[in-house]
């Protein structure tokens, strides 16, 4: 019994997973060919809620570490040293609780009307399931006027045992998903 709990669990959670699409918006009057360079805006990444158990130099660095590379594939450079970029990228790291209510239906009777029914009462057992999501945001704010001009976001269900490894190719992923659709079409 236990056990089918945990499937139906983990195929809801995957479920809500799979339906998950990522979020984009963008200045349509703006002309993102002309955006060759960018830098980081400080603070590069945000913290929401500001708590120490979140904060970390590690997820900071593979948050960077993604949204360069996927910067460069896109044709943006880094701007040189000393200088401002045509944008500034700023990221943000939100982390939520959420619940979700499963429900699992026990016993119930068979049969037909012809031959008769036959079973155990039936019954329903409704749980709380509580976690974790992360919620990666990438703004790029133009260098002129400090405008936002393009942001996008992904959520992903929070592993309670990752190894460092699945974190960097979860952050990887998420972040690659995030800049697919840059620069805007």
């Amino acid at each position: 019994m236990f056990r089918r709990l945990v499937l139906l669990v983990m195929a809801v959670l995957l479920s809500a997973c799979a339906a998950n699409q990522v979020n984009h918006d963008f200045d349509a009057s703006r002309d993102f060919a002309a955006y060759r360079s960018w830098s980081w805006k400080d603070p590069v990444l945000q913290y929401r809620p500001d708590d120490p158990r979140i904060k970390s130099d590690l997820t900071e660095q593979r948050i960077r570490q993604a949204v360069t590379e996927q910067l460069d594939q896109r044709g943006l450079r880094p701007a040189a040293a000393g200088s401002k970029g045509d944008v500034w990228v700023q990221t943000y790291l939100i982390v939520e609780d959420r619940q979700q209510q499963v429900t699992t239906n026990y016993g119930g009777a068979w049969g037909n009307p012809w031959n008769g029914y036959w079973g155990g009462p039936m019954y329903n057992e409704t749980r709380n399931i509580s976690y974790k999501v992360a919620t990666i945001q990438v703004d790029l704010l133009d260098g002129k006027d400090g405008k936002l001009v393009w942001r996008g976001s992904d959520e992903q269900i929070l592993s309670r045992t990752p190894n460092p490894s699945d974190r960097s190719t979860a952050i990887q992923d998420t972040v690659r998903k995030i800049l697919a659709n840059y620069p805007p079409r």
